[in-house]
């Protein structure tokens, strides 16, 4: 495989994405739509492109990273896009969160060009993204999954393929429904704590080393009962993800109560200014219910 790899989307994920790549040894060609972090990525020794064509041009394996469904099929498709670039006998690995439908048209149109496509989203956080240890689901070929091994074991730690073309993506919106239900619980449970009188930092400690011990409890508890929600993965991303899995849910008959919940908490996050905060920030919509935060000193 070539040592040259594209990067569009060099956001608050694809930038560390990007420079954990360089540091393995490979040479990243990046493009984003602001400049700032392509700047970024040239002082840590990657090269900047003007355009996702040029990325392609530039490049035989090209990895994105972007926030929506609309927005990919732009980057791919539009003017200047990655498929006015494509070569055939290039891979194109998609690390975005997108619907699974279009996911699989867009993979079959590339392939008539002679591109092949695998939908790989990611999670993990801004963390996992910058220690290198993001879960990868992907969907696509197995031959041509194999053929990027070596790229996902420098980007994750757990990197699954799950099928066909969309596989990956509904792998990711599985992910999602269970990230949402752990911080929606947590949320909930750390009001409940604080209008019972108890201590928060305790509640935390005792729960997590029981039977309720999660990923949201043991990496984002201790900062929610401070009320820092910096992002580490956007609420507003978290909504939108919700939304596909909805979607999804609905086309394919399957009952998503607790999803459906989520998703309301996630919109009443976006409607109040909230999209930025991190999706632990959830809390926030609880507190607002119950009249109280929930907070340590």
């Amino acid at each position: 495989m070539s040592r040259t790899i594209g990067f569009v989307g060099l956001g608050i994920m694809g930038l560390p994405m990007a420079t954990n790549l360089i540091d393995a040894g490979y040479d990243v060609v990046g493009h984003n739509r602001s400049e700032e972090p392509v700047a970024a990525l040239v002082e840590h020794g990657g090269e900047a492109a003007d355009t996702p064509r040029e990325v392609a041009e530039r490049s035989e394996v090209i990895l994105s990273c972007l926030p929506d469904t609309a927005v990919v099929e732009d980057v791919v498709r539009g003017e200047d896009g990655l498929a006015e670039g494509f070569s055939e006998g290039d891979i194109y690995v998609d690390h975005s969160t997108i619907n699974p439908v279009q996911t699989e048209e867009l993979a079959a149109d590339l392939a008539e060009m002679g591109v092949d496509m695998l939908d790989a989203p990611i999670s993990g956080g801004e963390e996992g993204a910058i220690e290198g240890t993001l879960s990868i689901m992907v969907g696509g070929d197995t031959a041509v999954f194999e053929a990027c091994t070596d790229l996902f074991e420098v980007l994750g730690e757990t990197v699954t393929h799950c099928g066909p073309s969309g596989a990956g993506q509904t792998t990711k919106a599985c992910n999602q429904i269970v990230v949402a239900a752990q911080m929606v619980s947590v949320s909930e449970a750390l009001v409940f704590a604080e209008k019972a009188g108890a201590d928060l930092e305790a509640v935390v400690d005792a729960i997590s080393g029981g039977a309720a011990g999660c990923w949201a409890l043991d990496n984002r508890a201790p900062d929610m009962i401070r009320g820092d929600f910096d992002p580490g993965f956007f609420a507003a991303y978290q909504y939108k993800d919700l939304r596909i899995a909805t979607d999804a849910g609905e086309a394919y008959g399957s009952p998503m109560p607790v999803t459906e919940l989520a998703h309301e908490l996630y919109k009443s996050m976006e409607q109040n200014g909230m999209g930025r905060d991190d999706n632990s920030g959830v809390m926030q919509v609880i507190e607002m219910l119950a009249g109280e935060e929930a907070r340590v000193e």
